[in-house]
């Protein structure tokens, strides 16, 4: 069972190590996705209970009644 995951950890990386075109194009998809997800995090997931609430208590009490509330009272 031990010899599986050294052979997939040999296998990859005897083959990273062996592309040229490869790696520079880990490195674009890499640096893509950093960007990608760090527009969406600043642009579209604004931080709601910082910007509505006070204190943390406020903000406890609002993720609270938002969790335990029933369906048929939303």
């Amino acid at each position: 069972m031990t010899a599986l995951p050294k052979q997939l950890y040999l296998f990859y990386r005897d083959g990273f190590r062996s592309m040229v075109v490869g790696r520079t194009l880990w490195k674009i998809i890499a640096i893509k996705l950093f960007i990608l997800l760090a527009v969406l995090k600043l642009f579209f997931f604004p931080n709601y209970l910082e910007n509505n609430f006070n204190t943390e208590r406020d903000r406890a009490g609002h993720v609270l009644e938002n969790l335990t509330r029933t369906p048929s009272a939303r």
